[in-house]
């Protein structure tokens, strides 16, 4: 029988994010994907190469790439709009698990049982220690994407910026300060400068 999960993940580079922003440069849903499994491999990195931690790199990196897989069907919903209360926060996690059994429905059941904890979180018993590094990616890669546009003139991303700061600093994690300290200036700068 066909299968269309990679077809419909494809499809995530037609789901554009920062849909009630004005941007310098669009982004989607796979580019986004791509950047926060970068950005969690190297938190993972540092977290074992500096910090003398044994976090399964492989494993996080697995689980970052297809974190906002369920987005095909649900599109990219912003912070403000998700969060605005619990209620809608509630309602739109039984979304997502609605679309994570719609596109689980879709994997061959030969490799149901390698994708199913990777696209449906309530159907994972990972540690919510991996989990962390997967969200603080996701947020690090809001983080650059407010420095990238206000580098740009942008001034729409301000408070944005500041938001995900006091984010990134509440999750007290050393592996996070040190990318913010030793890797992230430099997205700052221009090709020139680099």
């Amino acid at each position: 029988m066909e299968s269309h999960f990679f077809a419909y993940l494809y499809r995530l580079r037609f789901i554009e994010r920062w849909s009630l922003m004005r941007n310098t440069m669009k982004e989607n849903v796979a580019e986004h994907s791509f950047h926060v499994s970068l950005l969690t491999h190297v938190l993972c990195t540092i977290a074992n190469e500096v910090y003398g931690r044994q976090v399964p790199t492989d494993k996080v990196v697995s689980m970052a790439l297809f974190h906002d897989s369920t987005e095909v069907f649900t599109g990219d919903i912003p912070t403000p709009v998700k969060h605005h209360n619990p209620k809608i926060l509630s309602n739109f996690r039984e979304i997502e698990h609605l679309a994570a059994e719609r596109l689980l429905d879709m994997v061959p059941e030969p490799l149901r049982r390698v994708y199913e904890p990777l696209i449906d979180p309530k159907k994972t018993t990972e540690d919510a220690e991996l989990k962390k590094y997967i969200k603080a990616a996701d947020s690090l890669d809001a983080y650059l994407k407010c420095v990238t546009e206000l580098s740009a003139g942008n001034r729409e991303f301000a408070v944005a910026k500041k938001q995900i700061e006091d984010t990134l600093q509440e999750m007290a994690m050393p592996e996070v300060d040190y990318f913010l300290k030793h890797l992230a200036p430099s997205l700052e700068k221009t090709l020139d400068e680099l």
